[in-house]
């Protein structure tokens, strides 16, 4: 027999955020000075999710597919820029480089899920299109962020190599090949880490989400294996996307490296 749903009060969640008062004492007791960092980052969980929740509520109610695809796209925009803030190294163009790859990526993998694999019906239904496309949102943006760093970091710290082997005729990609090799690993290696551990180490949040409404254990781990394989997917599709266009606009067609381009935020 499956167990009741139970929900959960508003005061139980005030109960659960005292608890950041222990990461203020460990804080203040080890002299990290995190205090203010964490009382920031609490203040902002709890008013972003119940921001989220609150439009979550009308788009469910309202379940229109121009709305549903007007928040995908907002949250399109705020994972592309998310992205860049993360970075280092800043170039013209990162910025729309960085939204392309999330776009692209995110979109693809979110159509695939929502139309060749669940079969949501409508196909903009809030319950599957926000979720799915959320998660992979976020994900993704992980590894365009980390590729698109380590490809600028490199670049900088190999300028000599790679302008020697331009000026011994090698062209763009045999000179920044090894760079973006490098770039794209660094951003495959977070869902690598993910995938290897899943199940044993920890429950993955969809998994844990369906087993505690009352879904039966084995239907919430195909779900979970469906999303970690697209969660792969779009990471791999977009840090491999956002690494060719910046390579794109940091070498010219005259197998040149722009490495005045480069800079420090």
């Amino acid at each position: 027999m499956e167990s009741p749903y139970i929900q959960i009060s508003y005061a139980q969640v005030l109960a659960a955020a005292l608890l950041v008062l222990l990461n203020g004492a460990i804080s203040i007791g080890l002299k990290l000075g995190l205090e203010r960092p964490l009382m920031h980052a609490a203040v902002a969980t709890v008013v972003q999710l119940l921001l989220i929740g609150l439009v979550l509520e009308w788009v469910f109610r309202l379940n229109r597919w121009y709305v549903v695809v007007a928040l995908i796209i907002a949250m399109t925009l705020v994972a592309g820029t998310a992205a860049v803030w993360r970075t280092q190294l800043r170039f013209p163009g990162v910025w729309l480089d960085s939204i392309a790859a999330v776009w692209a990526s995110s979109w693809t993998m979110g159509s695939i899920a929502i139309l060749g694999l669940i079969h949501a019906r409508p196909w903009y239904s809030p319950q599957y299109a926000i979720p799915l496309v959320g998660m992979i949102l976020g994900n993704t943006l992980n590894g365009i962020s980390l590729g698109m760093d380590r490809l600028g970091g490199e670049l900088a710290a190999r300028r000599p190599q790679v302008e020697a082997l331009l000026a011994l005729g090698a062209t763009r990609w045999e000179a920044a090949r090894q760079p973006i090799r490098e770039a794209i690993r660094t951003g495959m290696i977070p869902i690598l880490n993910s995938m290897m551990v899943v199940g044993l180490v920890s429950l993955p949040g969809v998994m844990t989400g369906q087993i505690l409404v009352g879904a039966r254990p084995m239907e919430a781990v195909k779900y979970q294996i469906v999303i970690m394989f697209l969660i792969s997917s779009g990471t791999a599709l977009g840090t491999v996307s956002v690494v060719l266009l910046c390579y794109r606009r940091l070498f010219n067609s005259h197998h040149q490296f722009l490495h005045a381009l480069l800079g420090r935020r």
